[in-house]
């Protein structure tokens, strides 16, 4: 899932959607495609100056050139005559209610000794509904909400690690077959040279930064699908900061009793602590630094959050001794049950071929301990498998 998704539409009838193609650094606007302006959707737009005018803008309006983050300024581009930021995108209508946009930055420099250095960076934002598979829907929801993920402030249902994100719009926005609509963040960038090639950052400007774009391109995507609310949305509040991550699990994986490892496995291992709110808790575990998943738990109570799981986790228990309905398959397991008055959903999503099931016990009756209601896994199995 690290470079966004497919749900954007790709099919029937989106020859008939505004889309657009624009280059920022050399010419003006391009039009990639038939200029459709759509009742609801690019006509608004169009009546505050874009893209016939102004500053240019991106993904549906939502996001001008030279504020905000770095990735919009052209600063980026400071003694490179041949950078360029382009954008492609298409944009959701009443009709069809699902878009695309991809931002794309390239730069260059050459130093003293000649050694030429290419940057590279992509910014992908997708407006439509979840994956209609459980599995994939499962490592979707756990791309987004886990790991370094933190809550959107504001009690905006979402989360964000500072380079990717997700933010699930209201109810009246939800598709047809009930999937809630969202709108997510993804971002990719590399520097290269002749020598090789490594990782680097975006320019989303941190987790407050990709809030405000979320909110920002949510406000145009609903304005344009025709499902705004009275009220549009809005990002003040400070985020939730994580504490340090942890690279020991002597006193168990995210400081949870039962998720333990044998001596040999947990000198290889490290462990996240992500949020840990009555609304959202997450643990990740991996091999090493940026390596590969051993596993990522989540807790999602926040009610639109939790809409993300409808009609993924069954009409029955998982299995024995447990309760409210869950299904656990080969690389995730997924239940939802009562939690102190209110409905909790747990998933573990995983790439190991042993049985996880020890893990997850232990890490649901952690959360449920911590959250003042009765255990959903059976209390007698938990504890680690001693791997």
């Amino acid at each position: 899932m690290e470079d966004g998704d497919a749900r954007a539409d790709r099919g029937q009838g989106r020859a008939s959607r505004p889309k657009w193609s624009v280059r920022t650094r050399r010419g003006g606007v391009l039009v990639g495609a038939a200029v459709v302006l759509v009742a609801g959707g690019l006509g608004t737009w169009a009546t505050g100056g874009w893209p016939f005018g102004g500053e240019d803008r991106y993904c549906w309006g939502s996001w001008e050139a030279n504020s905000g983050p770095g990735f919009l300024s052209d600063t980026v581009f400071e003694g490179d005559e041949e950078g360029a930021r382009t954008s492609e995108e298409t944009a959701p209508t009443p009709r069809r209610p699902a878009g695309r946009c991809e931002v794309r930055l390239r730069s260059g420099s050459t130093g003293g000794d000649g050694e030429e250095t290419s940057r590279s960076t992509g910014i992908t934002l997708t407006y439509g509904p979840a994956p209609k598979d459980a599995a994939e829907r499962m490592e979707w929801i756990g791309a987004y909400l886990g790991d370094l993920a933190v809550p959107l402030p504001d009690g905006l249902p979402g989360a964000s690690d500072g380079r990717r994100g997700l933010l699930v719009l209201p109810e009246r926005c939800d598709a047809r077959d009930g999937r809630p609509t969202t709108v997510t963040l993804d971002s990719d960038a590399r520097t290269e040279w002749s020598g090789g090639s490594m990782r680097a950052k975006a320019g989303l400007g941190g987790v407050r930064s990709v809030a405000g774009l979320l909110v920002s391109a949510a406000n145009r995507g609903m304005a344009a699908a025709g499902c705004a609310p009275a009220k549009p949305l809005r990002v003040s509040s400070p985020v939730l900061l994580l504490p340090e991550d942890e690279t020991s699990v002597l006193s168990g994986a995210c400081r949870i009793k039962g998720l333990e490892f044998d001596e040999v496995t947990r000198k290889t291992l490290e462990y996240q602590v992500g949020a840990v709110t009555r609304d959202l808790q997450s643990c990740a575990v991996r091999a090493e630094r940026g390596g590969s998943r051993y596993f990522d738990a989540l807790m999602v109570a926040r009610p639109r959050l939790a809409a993300l799981f409808d009609g993924t986790t069954g009409s029955g228990a998982p299995a024995g001794g447990w309760r409210g309905s869950g299904v656990f398959a080969d690389d995730y397991k997924v239940v939802r049950a009562d939690c102190a008055g209110r409905p909790v959903t747990l998933l573990m999503v995983d790439d190991l071929t042993d049985d996880t099931t020890p893990y997850f016990t232990a890490f649901t009756n952690a959360v449920t301990a911590r959250l003042g209601c009765a255990p959903v896994a059976p209390v007698a199995a938990s504890g680690g498998s001693g791997r």
